[in-house]
């Protein structure tokens, strides 16, 4: 990922819906959820879970794919690599990474 594309996906996780919302998409893996299912283990109305995630899919964090009558989002699990991979790249200077061991819970 470039800087620009940095700056948009954090811009996009930077709303509590948004982020509520990448990280339920997260927490289930590739199956992916329908809107109607975020909506309501979410608590968001349709309309407003639609304004995120086309927000969320803008910045390329979010995949949508039809599934019969249904859509269904997926995080996008490359882009969110590319993301933390931009953020840690170049850590420590060198040094043995204090953020892999964190990550990892060495």
């Amino acid at each position: 990922m470039d800087e620009p594309e940095v700056v948009v996906a954090l811009a996009a996780l930077a709303h509590p819906h948004r982020l509520r919302i990448f990280r339920a998409l997260v927490q289930v893996g590739p199956v992916g959820l329908t809107p109607g299912v975020m909506s309501e283990a979410l608590g968001t109305p349709n309309a407003t879970l639609s304004f995120h995630l086309k927000e969320l899919t803008r910045a390329g964090l979010v995949s949508q794919e039809r599934a019969s009558r249904h859509l269904v989002y997926r995080a996008s699990f490359d882009r969110m690599a590319g993301l933390v991979g931009f953020l840690t790249q170049n850590c420590c200077a060198g040094e043995p990474c204090v953020a892999t061991e964190a990550a990892c819970g060495c």
